[in-house]
């Protein structure tokens, strides 16, 4: 019988890898809240805006790549870059990046004020 001997991923710990990703990649106000404790749909959002529809395109390759060298893909993505928001849903981690504008109307830190910051970047 083989051994399974693949080392797994933690929601946390890419969470905290796709904060990096972004964080490398010059976004603004980068948020890592932990759901955990408060919701089912997710343990971990990682929210960031870009500045540019560019910019945006580039932090969403970012976190794509990022999870990729984690052996983790993407369940789904919704949202374009020229829309201001995109989702990426990882299961127990969901990233959105957001433009500036689309982040002040969605107001997500807001809606999510009683998760846990672990990490807060501006």
């Amino acid at each position: 019988m083989a051994v399974d001997t693949q080392v797994r991923t933690s929601p946390e710990q890419l969470a905290r890898a796709l904060v990096e990703s972004v964080a490398d990649r010059k976004a603004d106000d980068i948020v890592l809240l932990d759901l955990r404790d408060i919701s089912i749909i997710s343990d971990f959002f990682v929210l960031c805006t870009g500045g540019t529809e560019r910019q945006i395109n580039t932090l969403l390759r970012a976190l794509l790549d990022r999870a990729a060298e984690m052996g983790v893909e993407s369940k789904r993505i919704e949202g374009t870059s020229d829309g201001g928001w995109i989702l990426i849903d990882f299961g127990d981690v969901i990233a959105h990046v957001f433009s500036p504008q689309q982040r002040a109307f969605y107001r997500l830190d807001e809606l999510w004020k009683d998760a846990r910051p672990l990490l807060v970047i501006q």
